[in-house]
């Protein structure tokens, strides 16, 4: 039954949830709105959730010292720490002030963002690396994405700029949205297909193992 009771009410919300969407009526929209709405409660619950398996996994490796155990304490801390300093009560000169607390503006302005910066710091050096692999020039269809890669990228530049930008432009705004409509089409249908895969019982993998 654990496995049937949630394969028929996924069919049976997903079925519900199509044909909604589809009736024009004031209460159809109404009822639409109110599943909605249970879907960010849901997710209300799901979020504590991922926390408890976040705290659970981080205790285990603490626990039994498995590899990088101190991160895990560096993990829980911060978890902790903006969890505690997020809470709201008392008065004006309260330390806890929620999302304008100072510990709480300094936990994330301070530490957080800089640590994101760094991350995405780190991303650009990827991104250059797989770019400079990806344009060597070792096939047609190789040299001309090299060549339409340098237009675009020199089109910024002072002195050739009013040569090179129309020729950039028409690159963006054709072929390369051309190639980017094609992949949202493809997503689309995707989404499409394991949406119907899900309503219909075919797909089950979320429903694990047991």
């Amino acid at each position: 039954m654990k496995r049937q009771i949630p394969l028929a009410l996924v069919i049976l919300f997903g079925w519900l949830m199509l044909a909604l969407y589809f009736i024009p009526l004031e209460g159809a929209q109404k009822i639409n709105e109110n599943l909605l709405d249970w879907t960010a409660i849901i997710g209300i619950f799901a979020l504590a959730l991922g926390i408890w398996s976040l705290i659970s996994v981080n205790v285990d490796k603490i626990q039994y010292k498995k590899r990088d155990w101190p991160y895990s304490i560096v993990t829980l801390f911060g978890l902790f720490a903006m969890i505690v300093f997020g809470l709201k009560f008392g008065g004006a000169d309260s330390m806890f002030q929620g999302q304008e607390s100072y510990m709480f503006r300094h936990f994330f302005d301070d530490i957080l963002i800089p640590i994101f910066s760094t991350m995405f710091s780190l991303l650009a050096f990827f991104i250059a690396s797989a770019a400079y692999r990806a344009f060597r020039a070792r096939s047609a269809l190789a040299t001309i994405l090299l060549v339409g890669a340098i237009i675009v990228m020199i089109r910024f530049f002072p002195f050739i700029a009013e040569y090179t930008r129309p020729v950039a432009d028409w690159i963006i705004n054709v072929p390369n949205l051309a190639a980017k409509r094609a992949i949202w089409m493809g997503v689309g249908l995707g989404i499409v297909a394991t949406g119907l895969k899900v309503i219909l019982g075919i797909e089950r993998s979320y429903l694990g193992r047991d």
